[in-house]
């Protein structure tokens, strides 16, 4: 499989990696340049089959609005306003005037305009303004309006101390810079932590530093495949957060797999060679099986129809692509070069650890162990496991709008301020869109005074034309818009007989629309994920049972995270710690992301851990001594691997936004779960109650397998029948 790769990386390792090496610099240079197209719109979170979104086209088609994007500004001022009086206060029609005179916006509403005497503060000394907008071209273009706004404002001597801004359009430009911001600081803390633990878990400089390059690699040729799907398809900027935790997180954990090998095979007193040889062989086949399965996972983001989902899935497996093909190309090139220079800066102690690992530790007598109690054992961990996602069976689910925002942000001092003095504000309505006639006004008027008795119902505004044939009709609700609360007035709302066909959008719609069509397409998620994993472990393995208790525990892996986030986030245990306030539910499409993501790098280590214990079951070990064995090999790298991927994902946990917070902290919750309860216990417990059974397929199977994968055998010794044909359920 690698011949041909293997005799170019043995004669010309320099010059290969000079290849590598420019192939990089091109991948970052088509990247960087890209960068500027990716969205940050809030459309990013639409399915355009929707009927709330496709009314949105008709809006904006009759009035070059866009109903989804928006400004809100709120104003201060030193007297009490007049509701009644004809002229505003200056510094109220100075932020119109401000307004008016950006080229995106297409109207402003006011107290005056409107004449509602409730867009002004209890004490008169606070009003807010709500404007209008058109979309904006995929890319940079709302930031670009956004701070230029800003710019405004700040320049007005007038504006600066007593206007800020916010609205569905600053919150999501604000939201996306603060994202930017805080990984970037979260790197520079995680960083230093990052490069003492690889020193300590690479037991060298060299050899610590080489996952780094990888990282740069990996990333490197992320940005530049991105690049390259970006010239036909628009992809969301937070899928950046993703490309660099996992580029990190998986060059690490695919260099430790292999350098290790590598210093293992060398101490065995084979040639730089042989060593790489036999490496590749091995461990190279376990990366291969390794990042398949974490781009098959993230694959499956790739049926959701909203560009923040499926830019997440193409950020993931592009990630995946760069990662291996430095551990498969770019590393076995540098090894080949380096040859037992690899240990270079590194104590002679660390050095003789590091090239010849325990063959009975403690991984081998703590195996040894949970395979004596098997059954106490298995049980003893599934129950905790389902105890821990317990809770979420009790999930609730929110969105991302102003209400997500730190309080201390722009747009969240906005929300909060309305939300607090301003009872049934209009920063976030429900928009009633009517298709009627264009006497359709008293009709629609008492329609309008019907929904003003619901349950719910803050306010509705008059029903206004907006083209022949259109109506809209504005509803406040008294609940936040992507509360529970606030869908069920929307559900009363649709549920009132209206004089024409009217269709609902805005926040609460939009979010619920998006609620729909995720539970539309999580199945085909869910099968894509479940069906490529089993498919790719039976590949590597030879078994169909291995998949399928892959299958199962990385379930219970996920639940368990599950559980645990709607503890912290849902239900606010821990909210001070990690400085969050609690919405009091989840966002959905974080928790798909986390499955997808979760559910690969669980997979990623079951191949790790299969592989080694495969080798020895093919040389002819015994099923209990080669799970042990296996363990006892790669239970430091496995844990290490998954404190490392720890530390890129979990500092998002540091992240100001609760939903960069929720996946960073699921993701390094899913790996402990993995590496502990699951890899440490149930695999070898599992592994002792079903013995030979555990590498039993049936017989067709088998001979497919044989026939089309035995290019993927860990061994080069030829299998044991009784092991591998599984004849028997007895543990040896």
């Amino acid at each position: 499989m690698f011949e041909g790769l293997s005799r170019l990386i043995e004669r010309r390792p320099r010059r290969l990696l000079i290849v590598v090496g420019v192939l990089v610099l091109v991948a970052l240079g088509i990247g960087g340049s890209s960068l500027s197209k990716m969205t940050m719109g809030l459309d990013d979170y639409d399915d355009q089959s929707s009927s709330s979104v496709k009314v949105l086209k008709d809006v904006e088609q009759a009035t070059g609005a866009d109903l989804e994007q928006g400004y809100v500004v709120l104003v201060k001022t030193d007297h009490p306003i007049d509701p009644h009086s004809l002229q505003r206060p200056e510094v109220v029609q100075r932020a119109i005037d401000v307004l008016k005179e950006r080229p995106e916006v297409k109207s402003v509403m006011d107290y005056a305009s409107l004449k509602d005497s409730r867009m002004l503060a209890g004490d008169g000394e606070e009003t807010y303004l709500v404007a209008t907008v058109s979309s904006f071209k995929p890319g940079d273009a709302p930031k670009k309006a956004v701070n230029a706004l800003l710019a405004a404002i700040d320049d007005d001597p007038e504006l600066k101390n007593s206007v800020t801004l916010g609205g569905p359009t600053a919150a999501n430009v604000e939201g996306s810079d603060m994202s930017s911001k805080d990984l970037g600081e979260a790197e520079s803390i995680g960083f230093p932590i990052l490069l003492i633990l690889l020193l300590f878990i690479f037991r060298g400089v060299v050899a610590a530093l080489i996952p780094l390059g990888g990282a740069i690699c990996a990333v490197s040729v992320s940005l530049g495949l991105m690049g390259m799907v970006m010239t036909t398809v628009h992809v969301s900027v937070f899928a950046l957060n993703l490309v660099l935790a996992l580029g990190i997180g998986l060059s690490i954990d695919f260099s430790l797999l292999v350098i290790s090998r590598f210093r293992e095979e060398l101490s065995r007193g084979l040639s730089t060679v042989e060593a790489l040889d036999r490496t590749r062989a091995t461990a190279g086949r376990t990366v291969l099986f390794s990042g398949m399965t974490v781009a098959a996972a993230l694959a499956s983001l790739l049926v959701f129809p909203q560009r923040f989902l499926y830019s997440m899935g193409i950020a993931g497996i592009t990630t995946t692509l760069g990662a291996l093909f430095f551990a498969l190309i770019g590393l076995p090139a540098l090894l080949s070069a380096l040859g037992p220079r690899i240990n270079t800066w590194s104590p002679k102690r660390w050095q003789r650890a590091a090239e010849a690992p325990e063959e009975r530790g403690r991984w081998y007598r703590f195996s040894q162990g949970v395979m004596k109690r098997p059954v106490s054992v298995a049980i003893g961990a599934g129950a905790v496991l389902i105890l821990l996602g317990v809770p979420f069976l009790g999930i609730k689910f929110t969105g991302i709008d102003s209400a997500s925002m730190p309080e201390d942000s722009k747009a969240g001092t906005v929300y909060q301020t309305l939300d607090k003095n301003f009872p049934g504000s209009l920063q976030s309505p429900a928009y009633l869109i009517h298709k009627g006639p264009s006497d359709a006004g008293p009709e629609l008027a008492e329609y309008a005074e019907s929904l003003g008795k619901i349950d719910g119902v803050a306010a509705v505004a008059p029903p206004r034309k907006l083209s022949d044939g259109l109506w809209e009709t504005d509803v406040s609700l008294k609940q936040a818009p992507l509360s529970l609360d606030a869908q069920h007035t929307l559900k009363e709302i649709k549920n009132a007989k209206a004089p024409y066909p009217t269709v609902a959008t805005g926040n609460t719609a939009l979010f619920r629309a998006m609620q729909d069509s995720i539970g539309s397409h999580l199945p085909v998620a869910i099968a894509i994920t479940v069906v490529t994993t089993l498919l790719i472990l039976f590949a590597m393995t030879g078994s169909v049972i291995l998949p399928l208790k892959a299958a199962i525990t990385n379930l219970l892996t996920l639940s368990a995270t599950f559980g645990i986030l709607v503890l912290i986030f849902q239900n606010g245990y821990l909210a001070g710690l990690l400085d969050f306030h609690s919405q009091g539910a989840l966002q959905p499409t974080m928790l798909v992301i986390l499955f997808a993501l979760a559910l690969g790098v669980s997979t990623d280590y079951s191949v790790f851990l299969l592989s080694r214990i495969k080798e020895g079951v093919e040389l002819g070990v015994p099923n209990g001594e080669a799970v042990a064995t296996g363990l006892q090999k790669v239970g430091r790298i496995t844990t290490f691997a998954a404190l490392l991927f720890c530390i890129p994902l979990g500092a998002l946990t540091l992240s100001r936004l609760v939903f960069i917070k929720q996946l960073g902290l699921g993701t390094a919750l899913a790996v402990i779960i993995d590496a502990t309860l699951v890899r440490a216990l149930l695999v070898p417990s599992l592994m002792a109650l079903f013995g030979n059974s555990n590498w039993w397929s049936p017989g067709p199977l088998r001979r497919f397998h044989t026939r089309f994968f035995s290019g993927f055998r860990e061994s080069e010794a030829p299998s044991a029948p009784a092991t591998m044909g599984a004849t028997s359920g007895t543990l040896r």
